[in-house]
């Protein structure tokens, strides 16, 4: 039986990579930084699979976790650390890279400074889409910018459009008062219309609530994305006639390229359960892919310390239901797609490399070191199913 389970936990770095400085984020440490913020981080189970020796060769100093209660889980694991090539921070670029195919283009970004957009961009979309303007039009922290204009929003009928230090457009509009599909449509209309701008991704955001204080966004979210350069480990294993089960936003990441299921699910109490459910069911030759977003949008972005810690140790305490559904040769990785240090200055993704932990009943054992690319994963999943290698990456299935 050949399954294999990406535990992809969104933003969670672990120290500077060494181009941070290049990006503004020389010293940006966010396992490091968490870890001396709330002394104690209890996270056995990661540290039993090689987080903290990982975590030290990348940073070059250990994580002050603190006394770690005794381990469930008990399976052998390789673990290191990889840098990323990809020439950005976001999640296109991680998710893409760690599944093969790295992204060494430049993507195109709005401006940070109001206004973000560009007055001819602006009027096209509202023209198609028959709006009668925008608010916004800035870079912001979307569950900020929903506080600061969710009432003119209901009131106006204009949209709140937004961008971030990825190469994104957000539109944050209320379910019942602009309407999902609405949101959606104008999502569609704003993705064609910026495609001339080499913008990676527009985000519909849908919130609810009545006033200011309240509106909260709900688990409707929708990205729409460009498609990857080159055919990833997605696309390897469907055409190969195998399975790849997305949860959370990996679909969308992906453009649903090499996606034969999609699952939704948010919160990471759903993600463990529906995570822990497919697992459970998935035939063989299958690829479960799971995106924990909370790390990142609830902790990162949100420079919530305390809360990412919380979110950690949560994380921690699921990983050993895991084993009761892991076949002989199953193979779990663990890992990350960029930083986003919640100590660090903003609200963006920091300049970080990230943890390789692949484990499962008959790994062997062995600390596999500095990874030059987070395309080594996509690499060793591509040798385990038998499909054809990538340009880049190194395998470490069999690196004993």
């Amino acid at each position: 039986m050949t399954r294999a389970i990406i535990l992809m936990l969104d933003s969670f770095g672990i120290g500077g990579a060494p181009d941070a400085a290049q990006f503004g984020d020389r010293g940006a440490d966010t396992l490091g930084h968490i870890a001396a913020h709330n002394f104690g981080l209890n996270v056995p189970n990661m540290v039993k699979l090689g987080l903290l020796q990982a975590a030290k060769e990348s940073a070059g100093h250990s994580p002050k976790i603190g006394i770690q209660d005794t381990a469930k889980i008990d399976l052998p694991s390789k673990y290191g650390y990889a840098r990323e090539i990809s020439r950005a921070k976001d999640t296109s670029s991680g998710h893409w890279e760690m599944a093969g195919v790295p992204v060494l283009t430049d993507w195109g970004y709005f401006r940070r400074e109001y206004p973000s957009f560009p007055d001819d961009l602006v009027e096209s979309i509202c023209k198609e889409a028959k709006i009668p303007g925008i608010l916004g039009n800035k870079a912001a922290s979307g569950t900020v910018i929903i506080q600061e204009l969710g009432e003119e929003h209901i009131k106006s009928g204009k949209p709140i459009f937004y961008t971030s230090a990825d190469s994104n457009m957000q539109i944050a509009a209320h379910e019942k008062y602009f309407g999902l599909e609405r949101l959606y449509k104008l999502c569609e209309i704003a993705f064609e219309k910026v495609k001339p701008y080499r913008i990676a991704r527009v985000i519909a955001r849908p919130f609810e609530g009545e006033k200011a204080g309240e509106f909260v966004r709900t688990k409707n979210r929708h990205d729409y994305s460009l498609k990857p350069l080159e055919p990833t480990i997605l696309d390897k294993l469907k055409n190969a006639g195998g399975n790849v089960i997305a949860i959370g936003k990996v679909s969308d990441i992906f453009a649903g390229c090499g996606v034969t299921k999609k699952v939704l699910a948010s919160g990471l109490e759903e993600l463990w359960d529906v995570t822990l459910q497919e697992i459970k069911n998935a035939p063989d030759n299958s690829l479960i892919f799971t995106n924990f977003v909370d790390f990142d949008m609830l902790y990162g972005h949100r420079r919530d310390v305390k809360g990412y810690a919380i979110a950690l140790e949560y994380f921690d305490r699921r990983l050993p239901e895991i084993t009761q559904y892991l076949q002989d040769d199953d193979i779990v990785f663990i890992t990350a797609d960029h930083g986003n240090d919640p100590t660090w200055q903003g609200t963006d993704h920091t300049r970080e490399q990230v943890p390789v932990i692949m484990f499962g009943k008959k790994v062997k054992p062995k600390n596999i070191g500095k990874r030059n690319t987070f395309a080594d994963i996509g690499q060793t999943l591509a040798e385990y199913f038998g499909v054809y290698p990538f340009e880049f990456g190194t395998s470490f299935l069999k690196d004993d």
